[in-house]
């Protein structure tokens, strides 16, 4: 009963560093610097980690792919007491949209117990098809794309025509957007938000019945904690898109590039948490608002071993938060 309340604490728990991450980021929203959106994010979500009591460890720290301001793997992170656990964190998913004022930015955290979390090395880009438990059966990466539409469709029992596919918009695209709409699904466009579309594919009160395309490794992980209860399925590959990133993965990491992973390869256990929290509205949850002399947040928390999803709307006054934190709100 002591450890079934402590994972409780711990999924909600989470939570407060999303949004930590999310109401420091907030503040660059439309200002152009996606700098300062990753920094403010980084440093807020390192010192509300502080708080969460566990023993963390970094295994998945999004920014080392393009360079952004990151929490670095292998950085300890937590209390230090309670149980050992690996962490992947998405400071922002989406930091453009940050930035520039789009929608669909975010803030995101994964947490599973040391060892089962899976370590992608140096990938930073990977194949991937994303669906609910409906589908979680039928889905092969190395099918055609028709052949992979007409297979969900049955499962979900609907025609292809009514099948919404999320996809992100992005040149190397193109020829896969043509195919779904060939085959006569719908494909759904969005610029950012690889973590986004696939809790939207496995949401079964959401138009998006799965994800396809090339998209960041270190958001698949993160991604991972956030599903895994849900029963759906997740499918990757990795996908190097430099030469740097072929070698360093069969040599130094030592993988094999036509390996294909499950979920269940990238999380080992149910016994995992994830949260998210908006920083500019998208298609998951709000961004931050101001009200009042509150910032209004809206997050998601996810625990793999019950399957339960709590949206959380949270109403923080900036002066009180401002005089205990040294994060800028």
């Amino acid at each position: 009963m002591l450890q079934h309340l402590a994972d409780k604490n711990i999924a909600l728990d989470l939570v407060r560093v999303t949004e930590a991450a999310a109401l420091a980021s907030a503040v660059n929203i439309g200002r152009g610097d996606k700098e300062a959106v990753d920094q403010d994010a980084v440093n807020a979500m390192r010192i509300a980690f502080q708080a969460l009591h566990i023993r963390g460890k970094v295994v998945v720290g999004e920014g080392e792919k393009d360079n952004a301001p990151m929490l670095f793997t292998g950085e300890d992170v937590g209390f230090g007491d309670g149980p050992e656990m690996d962490v992947a964190v998405d400071p922002v998913d989406g930091t453009s949209c940050v930035a520039f004022g789009r929608t669909g930015g975010m803030t995101c955290a994964g947490l599973a117990p040391k060892g089962t979390m899976f370590n992608p090395g140096h990938s930073y880009y990977a194949q991937k098809i994303i669906v609910g438990p409906e589908a979680a059966k039928v889905i092969d990466l190395d099918a055609p794309v028709a052949d992979n539409l007409k297979k969900v469709a049955y499962a979900l029992g609907k025609p292809v025509s009514q099948l919404s596919v999320f996809v992100l918009d992005k040149p190397r695209h193109e020829g896969l957007a043509a195919e779904i709409r060939s085959a006569g699904a719908r494909v759904l466009l969005r610029p950012e938000g690889d973590i986004a579309g696939a809790l939207l594919a496995t949401d079964p009160f959401s138009e998006v019945d799965m994800v396809m395309g090339i998209g960041g490794t270190p958001e698949a992980i993160v991604t991972a904690c956030g599903i895994k209860g849900s029963g759906g399925q997740m499918l990757l590959r990795f996908a190097p898109k430099t030469q740097e990133e072929r070698k360093k993965l069969e040599g130094e990491d030592g993988f094999n590039l036509k390996t294909i992973y499950s979920i269940d390869d990238l999380i080992k256990t149910d016994t995992c948490y994830f949260a998210c929290t908006g920083v500019t509205d998208g298609d998951l949850v709000d961004g931050v608002r101001y009200r009042r002399g509150y910032a209004i947040t809206t997050s998601l928390s996810t625990r793999g071993r019950t399957g339960t999803i709590r949206r959380i709307q949270a109403f923080h006054d900036r002066e009180k938060l401002s005089k205990m934190s040294s994060i800028r709100y």
